[in-house]
């Protein structure tokens, strides 16, 4: 069983990263609070006169790699792998990618070790990836063909409106995983 895992918000507490950053930068500005949030897209989210002090933040040099970990993502994983699943990180650069490439390199070196690295597979079309299953916080995933995994949403607050697909968080992975629940 191939099991693809997505960095941002999955792994990496990208949220918990950009609110410290934006709270130490602009402590005069109010951004809705990370559980409030109920679109995907940061810039989405703010006002539109905070979109470029979103993006200075994003993609400063070592704002991905200083992300810290979601509690329970790597242990996860490593059982993952311990009960003989096949696991990768999958996910998607930015845009404006300068650091971004080399720091999601650098962040999976660095928490979950060298072998990791060899593990992560980044696009910007995960239905080109073949797997069973895509952890991902993304509410809808879409590219170019119609993807052979089941998309299973790594619960956060902007995609619960989504009902139809599973969900799981670093508490209840088993459950969900668990190739008796397919």
């Amino acid at each position: 069983m191939i099991i693809l895992v997505d960095l941002d918000d999955v792994l990496a507490d990208f949220d918990g990263g950009f609110y410290k950053e934006w709270k130490r930068r602009h402590p005069d500005k109010f951004i809705v609070p990370p559980d409030k949030r109920t679109k995907f897209y940061l810039r989405e989210e703010m006002p539109d006169e905070y979109k470029d002090l979103i993006t200075e933040i994003i993609i400063t040099e070592g704002f991905i790699e200083s992300l810290p970990e979601i509690e329970g993502g790597k242990q996860a994983i490593y059982q993952m792998e311990e009960m003989g699943y096949n696991v990768f990180i999958c996910t998607s650069p930015f845009r404006n990618y300068k650091y971004c490439v080399t720091e999601k390199y650098k962040w999976v070196e660095i928490h979950l070790g060298k072998d990791w690295v060899n593990k992560l597979i980044l696009t910007n079309d995960k239905t080109l990836v073949n797997g069973n299953y895509l952890i991902d916080d993304k509410p809808e995933i879409t590219g170019c063909v119609i993807p052979r995994w089941e998309h299973i949403l790594y619960d956060r607050s902007y995609n619960r409106h989504i009902k139809e697909k599973r969900r799981l968080n670093w508490n209840n992975w088993k459950e969900i995983i668990s190739p008796n629940n397919k």
